[in-house]
């Protein structure tokens, strides 16, 4: 029997990977399908109306539903799946785990600058903004291993796609940006350990995400000379 679930997916997508992570945590089967964002498939624009991955194909008695954004998605996932519970049982709890879940899609848009620039002195501001919230990152982390203790939640899978990018960058030189930050490189660390966080992308995301790199010229490339 094929998986009831599809999840529209990209490679490279941090976003998809959130989504990938709770499926994965949750043992929940769903059937994975790539496209390429450079080249849009007609059918994926009449089920995306931002035109972005993730998308999750839920099947319904009326026919497939599409729900798009990956923070939705995770938690319908949670709302929807059994296994372990992701988010916090507490209402406050709950929320503030929300709130890091955003501010980790924040952090997402200071890298997508620094991967991408070719000006030094934006990548230079990009890389002090991320050193920044890392550091509120760390005023809030407590013994771990996980956001909030010994529990994987919806935060992890959040925060495990954004570190694996500098797992690549790291290739390049050290940016400083976890220096003053030992929780959050100890956390970081045991993501990267991760069952779900290691299958959530193929064996080549690293040369994929080089090759994204070089395709665009980026100043991090420099780090390296």
């Amino acid at each position: 029997m094929s998986p009831s679930l599809k999840l529209i997916s990209h490679t490279l997508c941090p976003y998809v990977q959130r989504a990938v992570i709770a499926l994965t945590e949750k043992g929940v089967a769903f059937e994975r399908i790539d496209i390429d964002l450079a080249n849009k498939p007609e059918w994926f624009l009449k089920l995306s109306p931002l035109g972005k991955v993730p998308v999750l194909l839920v099947p319904t008695p009326q026919g497939e539903v599409a729900l798009f954004e990956s923070n939705v998605i995770c938690e319908y996932i949670e709302d929807t799946q059994g296994g372990a519970r992701l988010h916090p049982e507490d209402a406050l709890a709950r929320a503030q785990h929300r709130a890091w879940m955003e501010f980790g899609s924040a952090i997402l848009g200071d890298l997508w600058g620094l991967e991408t620039t070719q000006d030094a002195a934006v990548f230079a501001a990009k890389r002090e903004a991320l050193a920044a919230k890392f550091a509120r990152v760390e005023a809030a982390l407590g013994e771990g291993p996980y956001f909030a203790g010994r529990s994987f939640s919806l935060v992890d899978a959040v925060f495990a796609p954004i570190f694996r990018y500098f797992d690549v960058f790291d290739t390049y030189g050290d940016l400083g940006i976890f220096v003053s930050t030992p929780k959050v490189r100890a956390w970081r660390d045991r993501l990267a350990q991760r069952p779900s966080v290691i299958t959530a992308v193929s064996n080549d995301y690293p040369q994929l995400l080089r090759t994204f790199l070089m395709r665009h010229d980026a100043y991090l490339l420099k780090q390296a000379a």
